[in-house]
């Protein structure tokens, strides 16, 4: 069994190499990030599974399942992760288990190493989260990658982004005779608050560098 998956290593071009060359219809030329190897740790297992998916659909969608979960199969190293991937070779080899399509293999993975260890990580990870000198729209992508996984929605959620922003947006929003409720509406009116903020700053900066360039004029015309 390791020999066999020492095969599988060497046809994916090694662990540093780049991969996507298991089939002659690869899909795509467009480049695709090298994903990173993944040991089983419970933080890591969403990131990895939102990576697999995306190189799977851009390079891989051609192949067969089969080879779509070899190839995921040899990022998956180090640790429990190893004991792991042993056994699912062994399973598939056997028969034991078949997988009809490569997302029920990825749902398995991350209930194996996901569970309720990651949602407590991404839990404790959201309620740290913090706005400080971004943009609404960069805390916006930012909460969303940490929500997914954490197991927060409803109201809790909008709580959590609620905190998690400046005071300054927040107070405006909840000032305004029909306040945001569903966490989109805080999502996409903070967004477009924060930019008519920024914009109307801009323009208070370049009005007032053209009153102070037109208040001199006539000082050095005096002279």
């Amino acid at each position: 069994m390791q020999a066999q998956i020492q095969a599988l290593l060497a046809q994916a071009g090694g662990a540093g190499g780049e991969r996507g060359t298991m089939g002659p219809n690869i899909g795509s030329h467009m480049e695709v990030a090298k994903l990173a190897i993944f040991n089983g740790e419970a933080g890591r297992v969403g990131g990895f599974i939102t990576a697999c998916r995306l190189y799977i659909k851009m390079k891989l969608r051609g192949n067969t399942v089969e080879k779509q979960v070899q190839w995921v199969l040899t990022y998956v190293q180090g640790g429990s992760a190893d004991v792991w991937k042993e056994n699912i070779m062994e399973e598939l080899e056997s028969g034991e288990v078949e997988y009809e399509l490569v997302e029920e293999f990825l749902t398995c993975l991350k209930k194996e190493f996901g569970g309720g260890e990651e949602e407590s990580v991404k839990a404790a990870e959201l309620r740290k989260l913090e706005q400080g000198g971004k943009m609404v729209e960069e805390f916006v992508q930012e909460f969303k990658k940490v929500v997914r996984g954490s197991g927060y929605e409803g109201r809790p959620l909008v709580e959590e982004f609620k905190r998690g922003m400046n005071g300054r947006i927040r107070r405006k929003l909840m000032e305004v005779e029909n306040p945001p409720t569903s966490i989109e509406q805080w999502y996409r009116r903070a967004t477009a608050l924060d930019r008519n903020w920024r914009e109307s700053r801009r323009e208070e900066e370049r009005l007032r560098g053209k009153k102070e360039q037109g208040g001199g004029t006539p000082k050095q015309e005096q002279r």
